[in-house]
């Protein structure tokens, strides 16, 4: 058993402080830009024409602002509404925390759509290539999470549990560490060993970042605590859940999209 004593600010300046938070979400976006890079000068060459790594540089922006805007309003749709409703102004208030993965994930969707059509590039290339570094951001959000002691899980009695002070004294699964390894490491390792295959089809690591993160989120959440305002829809399924049973099936549709159409 574990007694969590890590602080959540790394460095503290007075008026400004470093959190481990914030860095998670920076060094998880410059790695990926750095990795997405390598990955895209190994397989441009399924485009027709040569692709230019500066158009990548130029998503970057884009990215960033699809997922704190996609985040946050998330977070305030599908997790806390009603605070919202009645403190608006708050919305804007993202250094208070606050976050949804699925609602950055549809903010990276709409502006990658977005920025392809406008480059007129292939969506699904650059969603496959950013599917590709995504776990690598995830893997350090949940790290993150674990010492900010949040999203915690549920009360155990396993060897490896750990106490969070701030949120009571009772040995609790550390899910912040399961979904880091299953979101995070094992989703890294399956889609870029699918990505280098010479028989890759566009749109292949797409379907299956979909598929594999909504089970392991699924997965995850059997082990953590479901957000206290909202609880348990059926009592049984976390909004996380359900919002991961989505994915799976918008996963499947794209899967049987493709092959129908011959391209995977």
């Amino acid at each position: 058993m574990f007694i969590h004593n890590f602080d959540p600010v790394l460095i503290d300046l007075g008026i400004i402080s470093i959190r481990w938070y914030s860095l998670a979400y920076i060094f998880g976006i410059l790695i990926g830009w750095w990795y997405g890079k390598i990955i895209i000068r190994k397989k441009h060459e399924i485009f027709n024409e040569k692709f230019e790594l500066k158009i990548f540089d130029d998503l970057i922006t884009y990215l960033i602002i699809s997922i704190i805007v996609g985040g946050r309003l998330g977070y305030v749709i599908f997790y806390n509404p009603q605070h919202f409703v009645l403190h608006p102004l708050e919305i804007f208030k993202i250094w208070q925390g606050g976050m949804s993965f699925h609602g950055a994930l549809f903010g990276i969707v709409l502006g990658t759509y977005l920025f392809s059509k406008q480059r007129k590039i292939k969506t699904l290339f650059l969603l496959d290539v950013i599917a590709c570094v995504a776990p690598i951001g995830i893997f350090l959000g949940r790290l993150a999470n674990f010492i900010n002691g949040e999203l915690v899980g549920k009360i155990s009695s396993v060897s490896w549990s750990v106490i969070f002070p701030s949120y009571d004294m009772l040995p609790r699964h550390p899910s912040q560490l399961y979904e880091a390894l299953l979101e995070g490491l094992i989703l890294f390792i399956i889609l870029n060993i699918t990505f280098i295959k010479k028989s890759y089809k566009i749109g292949t690591c797409s379907f299956v970042f979909l598929i594999f993160y909504g089970i392991f989120r699924i997965f995850s959440e059997i082990f953590r605590e479901p957000d206290i305002q909202i609880g348990y829809f059926f009592n049984f399924l976390s909004m996380g859940s359900i919002l991961s049973i989505i994915m799976i099936l918008i996963g499947f549709t794209m899967f049987y999209f493709l092959r129908n159409k011959n391209e995977i």
